[in-house]
């Protein structure tokens, strides 16, 4: 951060971009396609992921392709693309290295920029060994990667599709703009003959000039980079003369729920995120709990605002893990609101009468014990006194334990031998003591 002159007014410049650039959103993707198809590409609109891959599908088995390569891309994650590619019985390779490890272990990213952060070196080392049938002397970090390139070149060279996402799509020029840091990208989008890019249509903005600004936000918010190692534009199929690129470029802009949200005045700043992960990564509750806990394409607090507008009701109960300590706020390179937002989330669900009967009547009894401080106090004292027997007894996450929703699948929450407001009194009598034994 300290490499920009004023972080606070980068902010701010990013923020004004995208905000212009959803504000106006027709008229800029009218202005991509435009000089997208004037550069000889084609483009796709899809209504939601179904419309996206049946595209993509269609136009591989049109193409006799048997192999695809990808370069990392949340929006293929969030469209299952991988899946629906195997079903036609095409091979699709995941070629950035965290997205590669997930794919060998058949999980989703667990990060929007680092996608196996959750394993390490002896975890890794032990799948490559039961993957690729190779071991690496002491999981050493250097030969794994290199063990990943040697099996990953072969991809390269034998696919006939390239596939990625775009970090942003540039209106007036009719390029997409790529970021990444191990060069897949690039290999991605100029070995194969065709080249396809599934793009959010919120990813667009204005001009070209735009990137100067977003480019160093992007990096120093995700990686703590002044610049992304490689920086990629690309505009289009190889034109005659020059030296590589794919015969085919195909642009699919997916609105799959996008555009409701953009109908919505309140929150449509949602649709300004640039995907930096910053916000996960400060989060004190996804700092812990890590992005597979919820079973989203997009973790933390972006994805707690984002997956029910995009998914569905289902999804309504993300917004409410989080402290609404508004770090992820603080955060944010585009400046987006995220808290207000989950606030926002939580009162429209509420509005839509989509809380259960139960959950109803517990805040109820809840709301009742915080006005009587002898009732919450005797409700805490029995609820630990209750829980430690169900324990004892081996009942956690059975029908029987209040607190299965969470401890089915989980860990039991390890149960204190204090209240709060026990430990509280002792702290006072001990400052108490404290203050005398000062005075004498």
């Amino acid at each position: 951060m300290a490499a920009l002159k004023d972080w606070e007014a980068a902010r701010g410049k990013c923020q004004e971009i995208k905000r212009e650039a959803v504000n106006h959103l027709d008229k800029y993707l009218l202005q991509f396609e435009e000089k997208v198809i004037a550069h000889g590409g084609h483009v796709f609109w899809a209504s939601d992921g179904a419309e996206a891959c049946a595209y993509v599908t269609e136009l591989a088995a049109r193409n006799n392709v048997k192999t695809v390569v990808k370069s990392k891309s949340m929006v293929t994650e969030e469209i299952h693309l991988s899946a629906a590619l195997e079903k036609i019985g095409i091979t699709a390779w995941e070629t950035d290295l965290g997205e590669y490890i997930v794919q060998l272990r058949n999980e989703a990213p667990y990060h929007i920029v680092t996608p196996a952060m959750h394993l390490n070196r002896q975890q890794i080392g032990a799948l490559f060994k039961e993957k690729l049938g190779e071991s690496v002397p002491n999981d050493d970090p250097g030969q794994l990667v290199a063990l990943a390139r040697r099996k990953l070149r072969q991809a390269f060279f034998a696919a006939e599709m390239g596939i990625s996402g775009a970090n942003f799509i540039v209106a007036d020029s009719g390029a997409i703009a790529i970021s990444t840091n191990e060069g897949n990208g690039r290999l991605t989008t100029s070995l194969p003959r065709i080249h396809v890019a599934v793009v959010g249509i919120e990813k667009v903005i204005p001009r070209l000039e735009d990137l100067a600004t977003l480019w160093p936000v992007l990096a120093t918010s995700g990686t703590g980079q002044p610049i992304t190692t490689y920086s990629t534009m690309i505009g289009g199929p190889r034109r005659p003369g020059e030296a590589d690129g794919p015969e085919e470029f195909h642009v699919v802009l997916l609105d799959n729920g996008r555009s409701n949200l953009l109908g919505n005045a309140e929150q449509r700043e949602v649709l300004h995120c640039i995907r930096c992960g910053a916000c996960l990564n400060i989060c004190p509750v996804y700092r812990h709990v890590g992005g597979h806990t919820y079973n989203t394409t997009y973790p933390g607090p972006i994805g707690s605002v984002l997956t029910p507008h995009l998914r569905g009701r289902e999804f309504e109960h993300l917004s409410q893990a989080s402290s609404l300590c508004g770090a992820c706020t603080s955060v944010c390179p585009v400046k987006i609101d995220l808290h207000h937002h989950l606030l926002h989330n939580r009162r429209d669900a509420t509005q839509a009468g989509d809380t259960r009967f139960s959950e109803r009547m517990g805040f109820r009894f809840w709301r009742t014990a915080m006005q009587h401080p002898r009732l919450y106090a005797f409700g805490g004292w029995m609820a630990r006194k209750s829980l430690r027997l169900l324990y004892g007894l081996g009942l956690a996450g059975s029908v029987f334990d209040p607190m299965r929703v969470w401890s089915r699948q989980r860990a039991p929450v390890p149960l204190p031998a204090q209240s709060f407001r026990g430990l509280w009194k002792k702290d006072l009598w001990k400052k108490d003591i404290e203050k005398k034994d000062l005075g004498k």
